[in-house]
């Protein structure tokens, strides 16, 4: 392993990989879209490495299950992809070592490292972008499970008879509390005669995204301003439910939404704190949004190459 260290982090919509000097610090940074078929992928993320000048090892960060083998078994916002035996055919296209793993498993990492959860020995994070996945650290160690599926945050179900999800069944937490379950009681609360501000803005409900709530909620408009109280209470909602399960010292939010912490993160602790077993009488997690914003999945990939020496 040389000084370059060269991680890809591959989303629902865009590849983005980054360069990073052992210290941290980032030298380089490509991003490309997604494209939804296995061999595109492939020759997409060998590119990607090829132009970040990569010497001898990458990390790939990707959504979806990953099992210890490097194989992508699936992935629900890359629908074309299943058993996909990633860092095998990756290595061959490349010539180097690949190391992969799931996204917000690797997003944890460079937080736990890099960003907001420096200094915690047992923290979650929680990914809130296209859907909703999370890694956590517990003990001081990256966990990732018995077959390397550990934090699949987002499927957890908070409404069996709730909407359709991606991954086939109904009522994930990610449908209500990811970036895109905040448009959708965007366009909900449009549709029921709310948001006439922001639809005289975009023309219709359908063309109503979370960053006009974003952007009317920060400006104190009060219709924006409650859709993000609906949006928090269901983030807290499966907040809470991992506090339960896991008992963390700190949650660090990554994702969309991470550059707004003075639009969401009031609301979703009040909402937090509210919900919360025994609130008086135990030390309640520190909310953290995540310092590393969108580059957090690809810096973590960047530092695979470390965290499997120690």
């Amino acid at each position: 392993m040389t000084g370059r260290l060269v991680g890809i982090d591959v989303g629902g919509t865009k590849c983005l990989g980054v360069a990073l000097a052992t210290t941290g610090e980032q030298l380089a940074a490509v991003r490309v879209p997604t494209p939804n078929n296995p061999d595109q992928l492939i020759a997409t993320l060998a590119k990607i490495a090829d132009e970040l000048g990569a010497d001898d090892t990458i990390g790939v960060a990707v959504p979806g299950l990953v099992n210890r083998d490097g194989v992508l078994l699936a992935a629900p916002n890359i629908t074309s992809v299943r058993m996909l035996p990633l860092r095998q055919q990756l290595e061959q296209a490349t010539g180097l070592k690949v190391i992969v793993d799931n996204d917000n498993t690797v997003a944890c990492l460079g937080e736990w490292r890099l960003g907001a959860g420096r200094g915690s020995d047992d923290l979650l994070l929680v990914g809130l972008g296209t859907g909703i996945g999370g890694g956590f650290v517990s003990g001081g160690k990256l966990q990732r499970g018995a077959n390397g599926f550990a934090g699949e945050f987002g499927h957890m179900i908070v409404d069996p008879d709730g909407i359709s999800c991606l991954c086939g069944q109904r009522g994930c937490w990610e449908r209500y509390a990811s970036g895109n379950g905040l448009a959708q009681h965007a366009r909900r609360a449009a549709s029921d005669g709310l948001l006439d501000a922001i639809l005289d803005q975009v023309g219709s409900v359908e063309a109503i995204h979370g960053e006009h709530i974003t952007v009317a909620a920060r400006f104190g408009d009060s219709e924006a301003c409650a859709v993000v109280d609906t949006y928090a209470g269901w983030v807290a909602l499966g907040l809470v439910n991992l506090t339960n399960l896991y008992d963390p010292a700190m949650i660090v939010m990554s994702g969309g939404l991470s550059g707004d912490a003075d639009v969401f993160l009031d609301a979703i602790q009040q909402s937090f704190v509210r919900r919360i077993f025994a609130t008086d009488l135990r030390p309640l997690p520190l909310l953290r949004f995540a310092e590393l914003g969108p580059h957090a999945g690809a810096v973590g990939a960047a530092l695979l190459t470390i965290e499997n020496k120690e």
